[in-house]
């Protein structure tokens, strides 16, 4: 009787339940980190869009955890601060309504620009052109412009005000802090990679 054979039917559900349940835990762990990073907020006089660290938190969560489960945890993050949880920057309503606010179009696209800047690292660390480096900045630029033209628009719709302005308002002021955390969350998450990588071949 082959013992592999007959052990597989058990030893099969058994992994799927242990790869449910990671899964499962790096969504909520994504989700509290886009909630953090939320909480560190400044508000800008200039713009009723403040500063935070939520790009950071869902760009290096795109690269690090892949388009689908990165994306899974985007939309567990918007239905935990649809539900009530103080989940959302403090400066705002809060809750269902504060999707509706003067940000709510840059946390719309959290989902779509997840699943977009991991899919694209994905595609693009396997080429011989680029480096995981750069093709890590790449992804997470991609996504970064997705949640920037997102907001962007979803304000002119709000404010009724003209392209220009809503340029300056929702998109300029953050570029130069967009790229930093555009590098950050590359850099972060590569170098996480090579330090594994470097110990696996050690081992």
């Amino acid at each position: 009787m082959n013992l592999t054979t007959a052990a597989s039917p058990a030893v099969a559900p058994r992994t799927r339940t242990s790869l449910w349940l990671r899964n499962t835990s790096l969504a909520i762990s994504g989700s509290i980190l886009v909630a953090i990073a939320a909480h560190i907020s400044v508000p800008l006089f200039f713009t009723p869009v403040p500063f935070t660290l939520q790009t950071l938190a869902v760009l290096g969560i795109s690269l690090a955890f892949g388009p689908s489960l990165a994306c899974s945890a985007m939309i567990l993050y918007l239905l935990e601060g649809v539900a009530g949880l103080p989940v959302f920057s403090p400066i705002g309503a809060g809750g269902a309504i504060h999707l509706f606010g003067p940000t709510g179009g840059y946390l719309m696209s959290y989902p779509l620009a997840a699943f977009a800047a991991g899919w694209l690292y994905r595609r693009a660390r396997h080429s011989r052109f680029l480096s995981n480096f750069a093709a890590a900045i790449a992804a997470a630029a991609i996504g970064d412009i997705i949640i920037l033209a997102s907001g962007a628009a979803w304000l002119a719709i709000l404010t009724h005000l003209a392209p220009a302005k809503i340029t300056m308002l929702a998109v300029l002021p953050f570029l130069p802090g967009d790229v930093l955390k555009i590098i950050t969350a590359a850099a972060i998450v590569t170098g996480i990679a090579r330090v594994r990588q470097n110990h696996s071949a050690a081992e």
